[in-house]
């Protein structure tokens, strides 16, 4: 029988890696850093360290995930990877704690209860009482306000409460799936939009997979008369591409969180614009900072955030009817 040798980074071949190392792909699902982000930084920084199997595969502890984590936060905080990669994971912690500070009072009351109610019945996994809150908010407060007054807030502090490592991978997987069940029957209970309306194709470029985002710009453009038809996730340049013009859409829109590489969206999104009729405009939205750059994007709207949906479904309707 041959026996499996792991070693680390400086380790002799007879060690054996720390309980719960996990692989990259799994690091990359867990902490939102893709796996050449992280390699980069293993040969610029000097971490993550990982340690190899014997086919030389990579393998992170616990500790170097928890420090990716908190890592992933700051970088979302608008950090640099230069000062921040090779930093003691204490000191890390300490640069985030001003972001951790509780809700002021007046916070607090402007919060929907219904998110306060969400994360708890996550942490006390009771999944059906998550989705008859979540159903529940939509019944009360409609669908556009049940997304913007709950569900992106809600789906912000899951994301926080998941990298600070409060809630679970499988938690975060589950609030995902019950929210993205609440949000698909929501739209399917609403009326065929009228004719006239842009016809909009949503999806995520290869690399994103999120589709919160997506699902709640897809409710907010229905309820302003967009004909929305989705691709999910990650849809091929060449099939994106080929679906826009088999279904003669008006618009391609893209949600792009903070997962991709902010020159990584850049290129996806101008690859895309050459693929498309000039006539044929891109709206990108989401977290990535990418889209809050100065330098814009030819030929790409940013959208920035859901309020910006109404004005841009209006606009594009009101040049529709222009060239009737």
């Amino acid at each position: 029988m041959t026996e499996t040798l792991l070693y680390g980074a400086g380790e002799g071949a007879d060690a054996a890696p720390p309980a719960g190392a996990m692989g990259i792909a799994a690091v990359e699902r867990e902490t939102g850093i893709n796996k050449e982000t992280l390699r980069v930084w293993e040969r610029r920084y000097g971490f993550p360290t990982p340690w190899r199997d014997a086919s030389g595969e990579r393998l992170y502890p616990p500790d170097q995930v928890h420090k990716l984590r908190l890592i992933r936060r700051l970088l979302d905080a608008g950090h640099r990877p230069g000062r921040v990669v090779a930093v003691p994971a204490e000191q890390l912690a300490v640069l985030l704690q001003p972001a951790a500070l509780p809700l002021t009072p007046a916070a607090a009351a402007a919060e929907a209860p219904e998110i306060v109610m969400c994360t708890e019945l996550l942490k006390q996994h009771d999944i059906d009482g998550l989705r008859r809150t979540l159903s529940q908010a939509v019944l009360r407060r409609g669908l556009a306000g049940a997304v913007t007054e709950v569900f992106a807030p809600l789906t912000a502090r899951i994301g926080e409460l998941w990298m600070s490592g409060d809630i679970q991978v499988f938690q975060e997987h589950i609030y995902s799936e019950s929210l993205q069940l609440v949000l698909r029957q929501a739209i399917q209970a609403l009326p065929a939009p009228a004719p006239g309306g842009p016809r909009v194709l949503l999806t995520t470029l290869p690399g994103e997979g999120h589709v919160l985002g997506l699902l709640m710009a897809e409710a907010l453009m229905t309820l302003e008369g967009a004909a929305c038809l989705s691709l999910g996730a990650q849809t091929p340049l060449d099939q994106l591409a080929a679906a826009a013009q088999a279904h003669r859409a008006d618009v391609v829109a893209l949600s792009f969180s903070v997962q991709l590489a902010n020159r990584a969206v850049q290129e996806g999104l101008a690859a895309l614009r050459a693929l498309l009729p000039a006539s044929m405009e891109i709206w990108a939205g989401g977290g990535s900072r990418a889209l809050r750059q100065p330098a814009a994007i030819e030929g790409v709207r940013c959208l920035n955030g859901l309020a910006a949906i109404g004005p841009e479904v209006a606009r594009r309707r009101e040049l529709l009817e222009s060239r009737l």
